[in-house]
């Protein structure tokens, strides 16, 4: 993440892949502060075992374009709400890079979402996350059912 106060944000993508029992690492690595380390760590993340990055930062967001300029692994940008544009600023920062360094982007705050792509990235080559997946959407579906028919219940006559 480009800072700390992304946490929150972050921490919505750190539990979602806990759950599918994803291994990964969480850093604070700016593309304007720390430049260098975030450099470093993109170059060296397919050699570490890494499959895909995620980034998250708000306002200019340079950090997921930054990242995605030293390395050829998938980059998915969180955009991250901020206090003057709502997050938009981040969202185009993200989503508009140049031709030949591509990033993925996902909605404002989109951390679950983040963390999901990821997985299905990984689950190209790996078929028990792909199971665990698989799992994660029928019992989101279940849930979705189980809403309906207490809502039915309650107000259908």
């Amino acid at each position: 993440m480009g800072s700390a106060s992304d946490l929150p944000v972050v921490s919505r993508a750190i539990d979602t892949l806990r759950a599918l029992e994803v291994p990964f690492e969480v850093h604070v690595y700016s593309a304007h502060r720390t430049p260098d380390e975030a450099a470093e760590f993109a170059a060296a993340a397919r050699s570490r075992g890494f499959g895909v990055l995620i980034a998250a930062a708000g306002m200019a967001a340079h950090l997921a374009g930054a990242v995605a300029a030293r390395t050829t692994l998938p980059v998915i940008g969180i955009p991250c709400k901020g206090n003057t544009l709502d997050g938009v600023d981040a969202l185009l920062s993200t989503v508009q890079m140049p031709s030949g360094i591509p990033v993925a982007a996902v909605a404002i705050d989109g951390a679950v979402n983040a963390a999901l792509l990821s997985c299905e990235i990984l689950a190209l080559s790996d078929g028990v996350l792909a199971e665990k997946l698989e799992a994660k959407r029928r019992a989101d579906a279940d849930a979705v059912r189980a809403k309906d028919a207490a809502i039915a219940a309650e107000f259908n006559v």
